[in-house]
């Protein structure tokens, strides 16, 4: 009976709080006046924001560190052969 009474506490409290939170997640989907087209560029598409160089140069740095940390791991946690 107390897991009865347990799973139906928790089955009202999980319903309360999704329509709670459904009520807050609501938007109106019309769209805004001020939505003309795209403000970063005049009478172009959106092209490259940012610097395509150095967001390559972190992954492969970030791709080198990953191999290095787990090469490290490995070899410290290695069992003894002997």
């Amino acid at each position: 009976m107390r897991i009865r009474s347990a799973l139906a506490g928790a089955a009202l409290a999980s319903t309360a709080w999704l329509s709670w939170a459904a009520t807050a997640l609501a938007a109106t989907p019309a769209p805004s006046a001020a939505a003309g087209g795209d403000p970063r560029s005049v009478g172009q598409g959106p092209g490259l924001v940012g610097d395509p160089g150095f967001a390559l140069l972190a992954v492969v740095a970030i791709g080198l560190g990953a191999v290095l940390l787990t090469l490290a791991y490995l070899r410290l946690t290695a069992p003894d052969r002997g």
